[in-house]
Formats: structure tokens, sequence, C-alpha cells
């Protein structure tokens, strides 16, 4: 509550995801009124968890797509804090550049505009990812990442692996959003999550999830998509998706935090995970061996800085996998 009795008011764009509907929860719970932005609010079955999330605290949903740019003066009118969550994803796309690139880039800089417009907006909070940091044609290991590093994306649109069209997008769009804040004298940080594991208030299954999990249920499609991510990024990292709705929170509210910050709990790789997994849950046949594949990870994404700040993760690697094997389990995608 402030000096008069009205409640801190939050938008948070893009709230039927993942991260985003944790950092509903989470803002409710420390009795923020928020507001959020959901493609179509007459989609009942992909909002239920926010209608859900109603009895929680004081919530609307606002209709609003990325590439509607006067929809979002509504939402964020009167909020202090704005949480720009949602990114397009279409890692199948065939024409990256259209599908996910462009509108990645027009969403960030529709929802800064539309705060540049607010008067009440104090700070906007980007999630950005570790994919718009860690890219690059290095050789060798040992290699530490920070604040400081970005994923490359010449070698990204000169080499296209699969997927490049999501880390292309994402270092372009926190790149474009450093710019037009700095030129508009906006306030702006930027959390870089690693990948996340824990249970969702999602109806579905996110993505994300069944690639954190995929050793483990046994997918062969998500198993190399996983080995695609370390040969492609340099490291698995992983945090809880709790810690990461933490991190954003902590960072909106501590007025010393400015810049980009690495949210990652532990760093490893598709071999020393497999083996973890193997020794803690030795009831799922969970392979072990990876002939030709590097064990070790070529580098580590660094969350120092973040720490320095007065930040510490809650959850490590174990109780990362355990919620996500429970959750599993009560959405019927894995076995007891």
């Amino acid at each position: 509550m402030d000096k008069i009795g009205m409640k801190k008011k939050a938008c948070v764009i893009g709230g039927t995801g993942f991260v985003a509907s944790e950092l509903v929860k989470q803002l409710l719970l420390k009795g923020y009124a928020v507001n959020t932005t959901v493609r179509n609010p007459d989609d009942l079955k992909k909002i239920s968890h926010l209608v859900e999330l109603q009895k929680v605290g004081e919530l609307n949903i606002f209709g609003a797509d990325l590439t509607e740019a006067e929809k979002f003066d509504a939402p964020i009118a009167g909020c202090e804090l704005v949480f720009h969550v949602a990114t397009p994803v279409n890692f199948a796309s065939e024409d990256p550049e259209n599908d996910m690139i462009k509108p990645a880039i027009q969403g960030v800089l529709n929802i800064l505009r539309a705060c540049s417009r607010a008067k009440a907006v104090k700070r906007v909070i980007l999630t950005s990812s570790a994919a718009a940091v860690s890219i690059n044609a290095l050789e060798g290991t040992g290699f530490v990442m920070d604040e400081n590093n970005w994923t490359d994306v010449d070698f990204l649109s000169t080499a296209k692996p699969p997927t490049w069209g999501y880390p292309a997008s994402k270092a372009l769009a926190e790149k474009a959003a450093w710019k037009f804040a700095e030129e508009n004298h906006i306030d702006l940080i930027a959390v870089v999550p690693s990948m996340m594991g824990g249970a969702s208030l999602t109806p579905e299954i996110p993505s994300s999830l069944g690639l954190a999990m995929s050793l483990i249920t046994g997918n062969d499609f998500l198993i190399n998509a996983l080995k695609g991510m370390q040969l492609l990024s340099g490291s698995i990292s992983i945090s809880h998706v709790k810690d990461v709705c933490r991190a954003h929170i902590f960072l909106a509210e501590k007025e010393s935090a400015s810049g980009r910050y690495i949210c990652c709990a532990h760093n490893t790789s598709v071999p020393e995970l497999a083996k973890f997994l193997n020794k803690r849950y030795p009831q799922y046949n969970i392979p072990t061996e990876f002939e030709g594949f590097p064990s070790k990870a070529k580098l580590i994404i660094s969350s120092e800085k973040l720490i320095k700040e007065g930040f510490s993760f809650e959850f490590g690697i174990e109780q990362v996998y355990d919620e996500t094997v429970e959750y599993f389990k009560s959405k019927g995608a894995l076995k007891n």
C-alpha cells in the first residue's frame, strides 16, 4: 500500500504464459493490484488459471495482441511497474524473420511506447533470455558469460542452426528495447533467465518444461533438442520458475538496480545432467551414454551481478527437478 491507502499497481504483458502467470500470482500475494494482457480474453480454457488467480487478489484481464500498439494504453494506465514477459515463439517456422524476429522487436517497442505515454510508469522489466547472451562461435571450454556478453546474431543468421530465429529474436528485441529506453528516458531492467523448471499454473504443460524433462520422459525428439541447445548456447543452465519471478519483482522494487541481470541457479551439460537425474530418479530409465557428445559445457552463465544486488536463490537443481517430476506426475505425463 502507498501513503493514501491505494494498492501499488503492476501490469504483466502476456499473462497466459508459464513465467507470466507465476509472476501474476507472486505480485498478487505481495499485495499488488495487477493488470494483465492476453491475446484472446474470450478463450476461457486458455485463461482459466488467470480467472482462478482473481480469487488471490485484484486482477484485471485485458485483451491485447503485441502487434496492436493502441491496445496497451488501458492495461498500462496507472501502473508503476510494467513487466513485459510475452514473446512470439515458433520453433518450426520456415520464416523466422517475419514469424519471430520482426514481431518480437515490434512488440517490445509497442509496449515501451505505451509506457512512455503513460505518466505513472516508474520502471519497465523486460524478460529476456539466456539465448540473448551465450550463443557464439567460440571454440573451447571454461568461458564465463555475464551481462556484458551478447549472442552473436551475425553468426546465427549466417550459420542458421535449427531454431536460430528464437535466440536472434530475443537478442535483437532486447537491443531495440535498450536503444528506445535510452532515447526516451525509460528506467528499464532486463531479466535474463535460463531454462526453467517447476510446476506451471497453465492448463497445458509448457513446451519449455517438456525440454527440461526430456531425459526423464525419454522423448527422443526433445532429448535431441536439449543436446542441440547445449551445442548452440554452450551449456544447459537451469533455474526454478519461482526464483525467476522472485528475481523480476526483487529487481523491480530495488531502486539501485540497473541494466541486465542473468538469473541462473545451476549450469551443467546434457551428460552431467543425465548422470545426476539417473542417480536421483533410478526408477526412470535415464540414458547416461552420449557417445561423441561433449560431456562438459562450453561455458557457464553467471548470476553474480544479481547475487551481489542482494538476491538469493531458494531452489537448487534437486528441488527444481523434484518439483517438476511431481508436477509431471500430477498431469499424467509421467508414471510413478
